[in-house]
């Protein structure tokens, strides 16, 4: 822990020199800056959290083209929010954006609520992600601490070991460091700085506007503060999909559970072995001649495990081959229905008919 006592005057520093460096090397013209309503920092915010800018602005874009305010959001099916979010991940967040929407126009009348209490109860929000709203929306005074802050903070005030372990030094730090005027100014400023400059890796030391006051720096400790996570060694976790394609080339998909990884995502039937999935094909569908043909693995990393995919084709005879359900779903590759797909299935199906077995009832189409 750190021995160091929170310092007025050294916080004091912080928001002038923050605010003068971001009018010249700030961002100024990121997609929801341009309109800075409470619902369009809210979707930023969100996808912002374990995400890069550049990552998050097409995504950003295309979500509000669709979604352009709560009504809309609420109004939409879960599916078209989850497709709209399909290659972003963390797609809890999604799930929370929606009913977060519908909450919204239950209880508040389709209006974005204006108390803090109110916005930090909402699904996926909290108390960083909701004072940031309303510091960047409506300039009022609210402390942030996001994962950037977090980090600027940490090397400013030389907390050492893992940010974790200094939640109530680092909410009392951010919260003295906050200005009582321009706080959007200042809020942008310091995730800009952390996510610019006062990088994970390699700080830019010299470009940064802090540095005459920061005592990591001061200390030569700024490649050592924060301390990464202590965390155990990665899980490795393998798994059998089956790839059933009935002979007009629709492949069949199941949803998975609103919980856990993928949750409420469209996504080939998973299995623990090549065993089940040929019990269930047997089972389940009508299946073709032949044997079910493993093609090429798919490697996908979480958060905290890595998974290997071994998909296994087949092909399936007869359109009505399963039981209507809910949860089931034949799915046109041609002409795709707009579901929420995981990255990996949908780069597989995007890429299937040069992976699989050449059957002539499975050619494309003649134009």
């Amino acid at each position: 822990m750190s021995s160091h006592p929170l310092e007025p005057d050294t916080a004091s520093r912080v928001a002038p020199a923050l605010i003068a460096w971001h009018a010249r090397n700030g961002r100024h013209d990121l997609p929801w800056q341009r309109e800075r309503t409470p619902y369009r920092v809210w979707v930023s915010e969100i996808m912002l959290q374990q995400t890069q800018v550049a990552t998050v602005i097409p995504y950003y874009l295309r979500f509000m083209a669709r979604f352009a305010d709560v009504g809309a959001l609420a109004a939409a099916p879960l599916d078209a929010v989850l497709h709209a979010w399909a290659g972003l991940g963390y797609y809890a967040r999604a799930r929370h954006l929606h009913r977060a929407a519908v909450q919204i126009h239950t209880e508040w009348g389709g209006v974005f609520p204006q108390h803090f209490a109110d916005i930090a109860s909402l699904p996926g929000v909290g108390r960083s992600t909701a004072a940031a709203i309303l510091a960047l929306s409506r300039n009022e005074r609210h402390a942030i601490l996001d994962g950037n802050v977090k980090r600027v903070l940490s090397r400013y005030f030389a907390l050492e070991g893992p940010a974790a372990e200094h939640s109530a030094a680092l909410w009392a730090h951010s919260e003295a460091c906050t200005p009582n005027a321009d706080v959007a100014i200042y809020t942008q400023a310091i995730m800009d700085l952390g996510a610019t400059i006062c990088t994970r890796r390699n700080p830019l030391c010299a470009f940064c506007p802090l540095s005459a006051h920061c005592r990591a720096h001061r200390l030569g400790r700024q490649h050592a503060i924060p301390a990464p996570r202590r965390v155990g060694a990665r899980r490795q976790k393998h798994a059998f999909m089956l790839v059933a394609e009935r002979t007009d080339g629709a492949v069949l998909l199941t949803q998975r559970p609103h919980a856990g990884v993928w949750g409420g995502l469209w996504c080939l039937p998973e299995f623990a072995s090549a065993e089940a999935a040929s019990a269930y094909l047997a089972r389940t569908l009508a299946p073709a001649a032949g044997e079910l043909t493993a093609l090429d693995a798919i490697e996908h990393a979480f958060t905290h495990f890595d998974l290997t995919v071994t998909p296994l084709w087949a092909c399936c005879s007869g359109p009505g081959a399963v039981m209507d359900a809910p949860e089931m779903l034949w799915y046109n590759r041609r002409e795709p229905q707009p579901v929420g797909l995981p990255a990996p299935v949908k780069a597989l199906l995007e890429h299937l008919d040069a992976q699989r077995p050449t059957v002539p009832s499975l050619a494309e189409p003649h134009s």
